[in-house]
């Protein structure tokens, strides 16, 4: 009606307005994005149930992220919606129990807290971080139980190396942090700080001494402040409940088979927002490429 008024009576916008109950701004939208026919969506429903399927952990963002990598161009409002719409939004969630506490107080030497929450870093192996995190299996009794304790370079988030242990042991948090600093590149033009908790193990002269003879920094978080090392909380809640969520391992096998199976796919193939839709390991090996 609006379009007839002024093409064929010459009538000005203000006066077709006028004779019909629309506002001005919603006419001019209208004429800049007129309708369009209905897209059929079957195609994309499909992508992103498969996506859903291979990686039930991810949410609209995350399976955005592997559509854009896959070369479609799709909003996450979007596939908010679809994902709604066919009930495949996450519902992980890890019971909490009592968490496993590695301090038992001042019994060695107390480093201050370098990193002091900042966590970001564009050089690889300038700030690791680690901690020791309890995984139970069968009847969940003391007997049951085995300790993981990764070490995460905050560039990318990759889990560099990492042990399994019955028991929290001194030797058993320093075999991955050997292994760790063993793999850092000489030359890097910067030193590295190793970041942990105030935990037993980390006081003890032994971990002390050898991060002053790699000449690396070390950093603690301040007691009883879990933000302090908040990436690799972070990393124990995502394991935990994504796998354990809706998993019981009734022996110590399935369970250390189950977390190093998790952990390959966590460095090689779950994608995070923050990394540009990449892996861990997807991520460095982009920056390498660009690098060359």
């Amino acid at each position: 009606m609006i379009d007839d008024l002024r093409q064929n009576r010459h009538v000005s916008l203000k006066e077709a307005l006028s004779f019909v109950p629309i506002a001005k701004s919603t006419y001019e939208y209208n004429e800049k994005h007129p309708a369009t026919e209905p897209v059929d969506e079957s195609q994309l429903i499909a992508d992103i149930e498969q996506v859903h399927k291979d990686n039930p952990s991810y949410g609209a963002v995350r399976i955005t992220d592997e559509l854009h990598n896959q070369g479609q161009i799709i909003n996450h409002k979007r596939v908010l919606r679809i994902t709604k719409q066919h009930g495949w939004t996450i519902n992980n969630y890890h019971k909490q129990v009592r968490k496993y506490n590695s301090y038992k107080g001042e019994v060695g030497e107390l480093a201050d807290n370098l990193l002091n929450q900042r966590f970001f870093t564009d050089r690889p192996y300038q700030k690791l971080t680690s901690d020791v995190s309890e995984f139970r299996f069968g009847g969940e009794s003391m007997k049951e139980r085995v300790y993981l304790a990764p070490i995460m370079d905050l560039f990318s988030d990759r889990i560099l190396t990492f042990g399994i242990s019955n028991h929290p042991t001194v030797n058993f948090v320093l075999e991955p942090l050997k292994e760790a600093l063993g793999s850092i590149p000489k030359g890097l033009g910067y030193r590295t700080t190793v970041h942990t908790d105030q935990g037993f193990q980390d006081q003890n002269y032994r971990w002390v001494d050898l991060l002053k003879s790699r000449r690396i920094f070390q950093s603690m978080s301040r007691k009883a402040t879990c933000y302090d090392n908040a990436p690799m909380e972070a990393f124990f809640s995502i394991m935990k409940a994504e796998m354990m969520t809706n998993h019981h391992y009734e022996t110590k096998r399935e369970l250390i088979t189950a977390m190093k199976k998790w952990i390959k796919y966590y460095n090689e193939v779950r994608i995070k927002h923050n990394l540009g839709g990449k892996s861990p390991v997807q991520y460095c090996e982009e920056v390498v490429r660009k690098a060359a």
